[in-house]
């Protein structure tokens, strides 16, 4: 397992920094993870309450993305880092700015749900494909979040490679939502909408695996985007 370890400077205020930058992210990512699950759940469950409060919280994540950027700033200012250091930092600005778009993805999905909710429920409302979807996109985050944190390239490799499943899932609920409106035009509305969210949840399985990229950039300094994972396995994993 491929792990990199922060902890060998000579000045210890460097290491905490580059410490509280790192459970900040982890921070903002607990967070970012908690208004998905709310979302969803406010989704699936009709539940209005529940998706004011996710619209409402969208503040703190965007917030605890500029404090972390001014961080980043300050160590890049104070230390110029160097090596897996700056790769840190790098990596670190990048990531929050992933969980900042899957907040605004959250955020969708509780506007959407208060919208589908006043619609007539005459519609089928496709609740057990999305919540499949949903299930799958939400272990992607927690798990390329886990990644992040133990700095773990195997796991975030295996993770990557999970979004084959979540483009499955999102292509078959499209087509089971085109079908149904080419037979009832008079849903268009409520249909796509019900399209929107599978979208947002689809788009926050596509930030998954940008942090998991990012953790094989931090570790092995190698930029894998845009890189077929028949090359990357070969790369890494047979190794």
């Amino acid at each position: 397992m491929d792990k990199l370890h922060l902890d060998q400077h000579i000045s210890h205020q460097f290491n905490k920094e580059l410490e509280d930058i790192r459970n900040k992210v982890l921070t903002m990512g607990g967070l970012v993870e908690q208004q998905v699950t709310n979302g969803l759940t406010a989704l699936l469950e009709a539940d209005n309450d529940l998706a004011a409060k996710v619209a409402e919280r969208d503040y703190e994540i965007n917030m605890l993305e500029v404090e972390i950027d001014e961080d980043c700033t300050q160590v890049l200012a104070k230390r110029q880092p160097a090596a897996s250091d700056l790769r840190l930092v790098v990596t670190v600005i990048k990531v929050i700015t992933d969980l900042e778009r899957i907040g605004d993805e959250a955020e969708k999905l509780g506007r959407f749900s208060r919208d589908l909710t006043q619609m007539s429920e005459e519609s089928p409302s496709y609740r057990k494909e999305l919540r499949h979807l949903g299930e799958l996109v939400k272990s992607m985050l927690q798990d390329s979040l886990d990644a992040f944190a133990r700095m773990d390239v195997d796991a975030a490799l295996a993770i990557a490679q999970r979004d084959e499943d979540v483009n499955r899932e999102y292509g078959n609920l499209e087509r089971l939502l085109g079908t149904h409106l080419v037979e009832d035009p008079r849903q268009v509305s409520k249909l796509f909408k019900i399209t929107w969210c599978a979208r947002a949840l689809e788009r926050i399985g596509d930030h998954s695996v940008n942090i998991c990229e990012y953790v094989v950039y931090l570790v092995k300094g190698r930029d894998i985007r845009h890189t077929s994972f028949d090359k990357i396995r070969s790369e890494f994993l047979n190794k």
